[in-house]
């Protein structure tokens, strides 16, 4: 396990993570202290305490939003790929109706060519 050090509001943590993290680690801990800073500039001097839960909610309600859009895009995916299933069903069935359609057809074809060729008799001609 590894250690890091980041500055969150001008205290420094020492904080433990996973080997091959902390680069991670870091960026999260700036970004809070980035949140705070804002928060700081909007807010004035409001104590420590407060910024730090004040960006700890936003980023909360932040996650929370993104968790919602993300269940809303996995139905999405979801019904786009029922609708996909059933166009391909569709297609399928279209496709044999059209092949069976296309078999009667050549039966009567050749049932009708049978019917001139013998109407026409032994004649040269021939049909089919």
């Amino acid at each position: 396990m590894s250690q890091v050090n980041v500055t969150i509001n001008g205290r420094q943590f020492r904080m433990a993570c996973e080997d091959g993290q902390e680069a991670h680690l870091t960026e999260l801990a700036q970004q809070l202290d980035r949140r705070i800073e804002g928060l700081r500039a909007k807010f004035g001097e409001i104590g420590d305490t407060r910024l730090t839960v004040m960006a700890a909610i936003t980023m909360a309600d932040e996650l929370t939003e993104m968790a919602q859009r993300l269940r809303h895009l996995e139905e999405e995916v979801t019904a786009i790929k029922g609708a996909q299933e059933a166009t391909a069903d569709r297609s399928r069935s279209t496709q044999t109706a059209l092949a069976t359609a296309l078999a009667s057809a050549a039966e009567r074809i050749e049932i009708v060519t049978k019917k001139l060729n013998k109407t026409i008799g032994g004649g040269s001609v021939a049909l089919g």
